[in-house]
């Protein structure tokens, strides 16, 4: 279940800022992006949902991975089209010799001799089964999938900063209601000494409302210090510097909610399957292995090759010019290559790519069906998140109803402190159990707009 998910969610968000919360906190200084210097008015900016995640794909080193990911890509498809050129190459070399020279005498002497030969080359394939073109196809499609996959990282970051964005503000309620709870048992504990002062009351009586206040002091110490702890987990998700001025913008949850629209799970899955790129990686890699069988059948046609050179050279210094003329060798060769028998390396390579077809469209099939399977409990999530917030609402209504005549006995003295406070638990239970259940809703309703790629915003 998708409540259960947000629960896990904020439950690890928790225990993870939980063991950092022993480091100690450092200023921001000047960073690049979203980040503001920590001048008095960077330090009362508000960061928005948007700005967050904006910041978190700047910072992120795994969507900087991502991005050099993609480059390479570009590098290895420009690479695959100029396979298709043709090679040229130039060398030249010097040639040393000597010789043993008699000269018709009993003496004889080493002679000597040197010869300066330069050449040029160049090859073009013009024909190898259409192996070249499909390789700057294959380079295509993978450059196309290292593009869709850099989305992907980029999907997960912000899934991650929302979720942790929507903690922040969940605490931030819970710090809230916390203290209204422990002022509202103030101004009782001041009525009560009044009451016990006059005698109206036992002390017994009075030692439960301070009691509660107590509780509810201590409640308010753990709200507050969940809401560092969010706050924390969140600017570390951003790979933002601890800031204790770091604050975020609050958006109208109630009308988030009221606005939200009834989702339909085949409608979402149909758009889920245009815009995730989980799909499209899928339909790449099976159309990457249609085009691997091509290659691999391209090997048994014949390759056919275009060579040219020229070359000359020279061995005396004195008429240079005429020796490189009269050397000038020039070449033009066409060959072909074809292949009989490979020890059955190409009629296996053809097995292995049906079967990498074969591979490839299960795969995608099973990203289609895991998908669809994420939007179905999407949906059912949102829908029982939907319930469970009506019956939240519901009950707390009639906990502050309840709430509302308990204290006016209470008041009037018509209500001792133990049932009075009773009504007080029950109300503080509902509170709680809506403000949970409401940013259930939240989250679900996000989730689903995730799916259907849609910007996760407020």
């Amino acid at each position: 279940m998708r409540t259960k998910l947000f629960i896990t969610l904020t439950a690890a968000i928790l225990f993870t800022a939980g063991v950092i919360s022993a480091q100690p906190a450092q200023k921001s200084g000047t960073v690049s992006g979203a980040a503001l210097e920590t001048s008095p008015s960077a330090q009362t900016r508000r960061w928005s949902l948007t700005d967050c995640i904006g910041y978190a794909l700047e910072q992120n080193i795994q969507v900087r991975k991502s991005a050099v990911s993609v480059s390479l890509g570009e590098i290895s498809l420009q690479q695959a089209k100029d396979n298709m050129l043709p090679s040229l190459s130039g060398s030249m070399g010097e040639n040393l010799g000597w010789r043993l020279d008699a000269g018709g005498t009993d003496e004889s002497s080493w002679g000597g001799s040197s010869r300066t030969t330069a050449s040029l080359s160049s090859g073009l394939t013009l024909f190898s089964g259409f192996q070249l073109r499909n390789r700057v196809r294959l380079a295509g499609l993978d450059y196309k999938s290292t593009q869709y996959s850099a989305d992907q990282t980029k999907e997960s970051v912000s899934l991650n900063i929302m979720s942790a964005y929507l903690q922040v503000l969940y605490s931030q309620e819970q710090v809230t209601n916390a203290r209204n709870q422990a002022d509202a048992t103030r101004e009782e504990l001041a009525l009560a000494a009044e009451r016990l002062t006059l005698g109206a009351i036992a002390n017994s009586d009075y030692l439960q409302v301070k009691t509660q206040l107590a509780s509810e002091e201590s409640s308010l110490a753990s709200a507050v210090n969940n809401l560092k702890m969010a706050k924390l987990n969140l600017m570390q998700l951003m790979e933002y510097p601890v800031d204790e001025s770091f604050e975020i913008l609050r958006p109208d949850i109630d009308a988030i909610i009221s606005t939200a629209p009834a989702a339909d799970a085949v409608s979402v899955y149909q758009e889920a399957l245009e815009v995730k790129p989980q799909v499209k990686i899928a339909a790449i890699n099976r159309e990457g292995a249609t085009i691997d069988l091509e290659i691999a059948r391209g090997a048994f046609f014949p390759s056919l090759s275009l060579s040219a050179g020229m070359s000359t050279g020279f061995t005396e210094a004195a008429e240079i010019g005429s020796q490189l003329k009269n050397g000038f060798s020039p070449s033009l060769g066409l060959s072909a290559s074809i292949p009989i028998f490979r020890n059955n390396q190409n009629k296996a390579s053809v097995s292995r790519a049906k079967y990498g077809i074969t591979t490839a469209e299960l795969d995608e099939l099973n990203t289609r069906n895991q998908l669809r399977k994420e939007v179905e409990q999407a949906v059912l999530d949102a829908e029982s998140a939907l319930l469970s917030y009506q019956a939240a609402l519901n009950r707390y209504d009639s906990s502050v109803e309840s709430y509302n005549v308990s204290e006016e006995k209470f008041k009037l003295g018509a209500m001792n402190s133990v049932d009075f406070l009773i009504q007080k638990i029950n109300l503080t239970s509902a509170e709680s159990n809506l403000l949970q259940a409401k940013y259930e809703l939240v989250y679900s309703h996000k989730i689903i707009d995730f799916y259907r790629g849609v910007e996760l915003t407020f």
